[in-house]
């Protein structure tokens, strides 16, 4: 089972960025605080469009991020902010180089939970 990791670009409607910062915070923090296949989950503000905001996921492999998808804090999530989206998220799926599959897996149980 590969480790995924995706890179998702939202840009927010004029006028939605504290909420959407706000909202975000509990899909972020319970990625990895409640699930066990989430090693990483970054929130990005773009330095030159304050309402263009980058997500860094990385998940143990695809049950892991299916898992995050049916989550409840996910659900939540996508049900308060989806409104609030200037056009479609973007999204890329990717191959980790580095740290390796393996290194993800061990580096898990050292992640900080915020």
């Amino acid at each position: 089972m590969n480790v995924i990791s995706i890179f998702v670009t939202i840009q927010i409607k004029q006028g939605f960025k504290e909420r959407f910062v706000k909202a975000s915070f509990g899909d972020a923090q319970g990625s990895v605080r409640d699930e066990p296949g989430c090693f990483r989950f970054d929130m990005l503000q773009d330095s030159s469009d304050p309402n263009c905001f980058h997500l860094y996921e990385v998940y143990a492999d695809e049950a892991a991020l299916e898992a995050h998808r049916n989550s409840p804090h996910y659900k939540t999530w996508r049900e308060t902010v989806g409104d609030w989206f200037d056009g479609q998220a973007k999204r890329v799926a990717m191959s980790t180089v580095f740290p390796s599959d393996d290194g993800w897996r061990k580096q898990k149980s050292h992640l900080l939970n915020w």
